[in-house]
């Protein structure tokens, strides 16, 4: 076979004591194997001149699994000839914190240099974080977190103020493909593999490299265990189990595709909301929490342009109650279809938030007297309702002139309906009611209350 193993994967795979997992044996011994992140690596790029200078610096390596946080941070132990000690957040508590920094104390007294790899670092807490800050600002490491999550939210501004932040992205499919043909080089070369299946590995690894060489790892044993020498699509479906594209349910990967969804509804792009919400639900993402998120669009972005979107996803996640998955999950795309080609409005959304603005801040303002209940005699001696006029009693139903805000309080204008849908005909009934007043106020000599802003009049 090759250097990696001594003899072929057997069907239950390689000894885990005498052979290293193949992304552990592969891992890039310089710079120049690693593959990916050329927005970081190639020339001219800053880690590239981080390496060059031979000066390290603490930083935060932020990106999805499999991309080379590790390997990076190894490779920047032995380029700046450091001490290299890791850790990782899952697994180490204060002991351990403890038992670093006192290695890192000893090697800088001995003039070393030491860097401190602190791997998933957003799973310390606030006070694990700050332990470190003295030994960063002491020089006694140089501290290079990975992370998953955002660190903005995750990391400390203290320790975050002292780290720069590098963010390595998923590797692309030429990347995915080059690291494929390494290792079935070096590993693999008497395996021969269809394009297809070559094709569904790199599907499946979804950007990570490491995930890429376990899978790969997998089908060779299988493939060994068959006794078959040539892999197609057909038999890698087969030997793989199911594989969930990357995001975790709490982590930011999730949360960019909830975001990309509801802004593809918002855009009008039905084909981009299909996609997000099918690349969701491949994920392994709650239907009820879709569910969730699109009554919350036909609100918030259709709302009052067409008000049936609400109802739509509304029966769409009581369908999924009834049926549940995968018969249910067909209603819930369809009505995020409908909620990309209603018309948009966030007219109701802007108003209602403005409206508890004003209210959060201002004064508690008395109802005026003409609209308040007036149950008793008393009430009604004091004049409660007394001038109140029934819309109903009036022409076309409409108390022209009647005024219904807070005495003294401005008319604030927050709703202003948009022309597109339905709403197009609630601003031209508004239009016509505005004018109603502006009649009743020019022969009353009352001011007109609530006028039609400019941009809210109709078209002529």
């Amino acid at each position: 076979m090759s250097d990696l193993f001594s003899s072929p994967p057997s069907a239950n795979g390689p000894s885990a004591s005498r052979f290293p997992p193949l992304a552990e044996a592969l891992r890039p011994k310089t710079l120049e194997e690693v593959v990916g992140q050329r927005h970081l690596l190639g020339l001219g790029k800053p880690l590239r001149l981080a390496f060059e200078a031979r000066q390290p610096h603490s930083m935060i390596f932020w990106g999805p699994p499999g991309v080379g946080k590790t390997t990076l941070a190894r490779l920047m132990a032995d380029g700046f000839d450091c001490d290299f000690i890791a850790l990782s957040a899952v697994f180490s508590g204060v002991k351990e914190i403890r038992e670093a920094m006192r290695q890192a104390e000893a090697g800088q007294a001995r003039m070393r240099r030491t860097i401190l790899f602190v791997d998933e670092v957003h799973r310390f807490n606030k006070s694990q974080q700050d332990a470190f800050l003295p030994y960063v600002e002491s020089g006694a490491i140089t501290l290079i977190g990975a992370t998953t999550e955002n660190p903005s939210f995750e990391v400390n501004s203290a320790l975050l103020s002292r780290a720069a932040v590098y963010v390595l992205k998923p590797l692309e499919e030429a990347e995915l493909g080059e690291l494929f043909e390494r290792a079935r080089a070096r590993a693999f070369p008497d395996l021969a593999f269809e394009e297809s299946a070559r094709d569904r590995l790199v599907g499946l690894a979804d950007g990570d490299a490491r995930k890429l060489l376990n899978l790969l790892e997998q089908l060779v044993i299988a493939a060994h265990g068959a006794g078959i020498t040539e892999i197609d699509a057909a038999f890698a479906a087969d030997a793989l189990a199911q594989n969930l594209r990357r995001f975790d349910k709490g982590g930011d990967a999730f949360y960019d595709q909830i975001s990309a969804l509801h802004k593809s509804v918002r855009g009008s792009s039905p084909d981009a909301a299909l996609y997000w919400f099918c690349r969701m639900l491949d994920g392994g993402a709650d239907p009820r929490y879709l569910a969730r998120r699109i009554v919350r669009m036909a609100w918030e972005d259709i709302g009052l342009a067409d008000p049936r979107a609400a109802r739509v996803a509304l029966d769409a996640a009581e369908t999924y109650e009834r049926l549940g998955s995968p018969e249910g999950e067909l209603a819930l795309g369809e009505a995020v279809l409908y909620m990309a080609v209603a018309p948009k409005s966030n007219a109701g959304y802007m108003a209602f938030n403005a409206a508890r603005a004003f209210v959060r801040k201002d004064q508690s303002r008395p109802v005026p007297e003409h609209l308040r209940n007036a149950p008793t005699q008393l009430m009604r001696e004091l004049g409660y309702g007394k001038t109140y006029r029934y819309a109903h009693d009036e022409p076309e139903a409409y108390a022209a002139g009647e005024s219904y805000l807070p005495e003294a309080m401005d008319a604030p204008n927050w709703y202003r309906p948009t022309p597109r849908g339905l709403e197009a005909k609630i601003r031209e009934k508004l239009a016509h009611l505005r004018e109603l007043d502006a009649r009743s106020s020019s022969r009353s000599g009352q001011a007109r209350e609530n006028p039609l802003p400019e941009d809210a009049k109709p078209e002529a």
